[in-house]
């Protein structure tokens, strides 16, 4: 699994070590290589992750996984008490359609497959949803959800292989985290080591 290892270690010192002391900026550096082993990997093995026979089934399953997880979400802030309104509704959907594809992309090119390539078609989608979750450490919140929605995600690609559905699941369910919970039981969805600096503020 060298390019899942490469993006994964890569982005680990990032988060752990450098995000933190070096300027933000840099990050698109890391964002650039990450972006370059990904296509380097897909154009080896052909798939890009954009099969439009895969749209529609990829479409249903989606939806068929996350309405439910957004009630259940929307239903848990509603009971804590944290629901609340977020203003631009659209406006804060496109851009993160846009990250979560570029997640997905790689999460499915090259993680599932790799990892399904190393072990076999099952083990791999629960061994690339660990990988995952692992890029979101320490916050436990979001290594929960990032674990569960990985599995779902995975499992639905292996079988229409397709992100373009899985963007969109990934931003509502973004969405219905950031409308449930206040930013501070969201670990202000930081990962690494600037979510352990939280506590020291």
């Amino acid at each position: 699994m060298p390019y899942s290892l490469s993006i994964v270690a890569l982005v680990l010192l990032w988060t752990w070590l450098f995000a933190t002391r070096v300027p933000h900026s840099a990050g698109m550096a890391v964002g650039a290589v990450v972006v370059l082993l990904a296509l380097s990997h897909d154009r080896r093995h052909g798939e890009w992750g954009f099969e439009w026979r895969a749209l529609a089934g990829g479409a249903w399953r989606a939806l068929f996984v996350t309405i439910p997880a957004v009630a259940l979400i929307v239903a848990a802030g509603a009971a804590l008490g944290t629901l609340h309104d977020r203003r631009d509704f659209l406006g804060s959907l496109g851009p993160l359609v846009v990250w979560g594809a570029a997640q997905q992309w790689v999460l499915q090119t090259v993680l599932l497959r790799e990892g399904q390539r190393a072990t076999s078609r099952r083990a791999g989608v629960i061994l690339a949803a660990a990988l995952f979750a692992l890029l979101h450490l320490p916050n436990p919140l979001l290594t929960a959800v990032t674990f569960a929605g990985g599995v779902c995600w995975c499992t639905i690609y292996d079988r229409h292989s397709n992100i373009v559905p899985l963007a969109f699941s990934h931003a509502l369910g973004t969405l219905a985290l950031r409308y449930a919970f206040d930013p501070e039981a969201l670990g202000r969805l930081r990962v690494g080591f600037s979510y352990l600096l939280l506590g020291n503020r």
